[in-house]
């Protein structure tokens, strides 16, 4: 049986290079009635908590390290005693919303098992140094972060981000997944691999 997938959308703010911005989150849970990973603790500490309903969480996993990602994944990650995972390449990002407070890091290639469930990790820099896209190989499904979207890639005009180097990412790590895979998006609607690898050229002629 493949794990299930819960989306919880939260509201709030993203803050970088002095501005600031009203953003919605998708907030994703990957397990089954007994277990769960909550997949960007954000904005919204109640609202995750209610739709863990009691489950075991395994670990409060972060695509990357933008605040409007990691809000409340100390928080969370107390309260449900779990370990919360961020690539060590976002750590300065980290620091800016959560100085001092401890994460493990999340490296290429590990995989977190939940509900009979593997979850690969793919290290897939660009709109952050430390971003991370999570795959289900068994239900076809890639969480993308801000990696991937419906229409093009993760935005690269802010600090620690590079337009050639996301591009590189999505070509060479995703495009790469099967055309059927389901891209579960940090921000917005959903897509599949095969929808958008048609348009990486056009992406990158637009240059973003």
């Amino acid at each position: 049986m493949t794990a299930r997938i819960d989306q919880v959308v939260t509201s709030g703010v993203f803050e970088l290079d002095g501005g600031s911005w009203e953003v919605d989150n998708n907030v994703w849970l990957i397990g089954d009635d007994n277990e769960v990973v909550i997949v960007d603790a954000a904005h919204d500490a109640d609202k995750i908590t209610e739709a863990v309903a009691g489950r075991n969480v395994v670990a409060v996993l972060c695509t990357h390290g933008h605040n409007d990602h990691i809000t409340h994944a100390p928080q969370l990650g107390e309260k449900f005693d779990a370990p919360v995972l961020l690539h060590p390449a976002d750590r300065q990002l980290w620091e800016m919303t959560h100085p001092g407070a401890p994460f493990s890091e999340l490296e290429e290639g590990r995989r977190i098992s939940v509900a009979g469930t593997d979850i690969e990790t793919i290290h897939t820099p660009g709109h952050s140094p430390g971003s991370m896209c999570l795959h289900l190989p068994e239900a076809k499904a890639l969480f993308s972060g801000d990696t991937l979207f419906s229409g093009g890639p993760g935005a690269t005009g802010k600090s620690f981000s590079d337009f050639p180097t996301i591009i590189g990412s999505i070509r060479d790590r995703l495009f790469s997944l099967p055309a059927d895979t389901r891209v579960h998006t940090g921000h917005g609607d959903g897509t599949t691999i095969g929808t958008e690898a048609p348009h990486l050229e056009e992406w990158i002629a637009r240059g973003y």
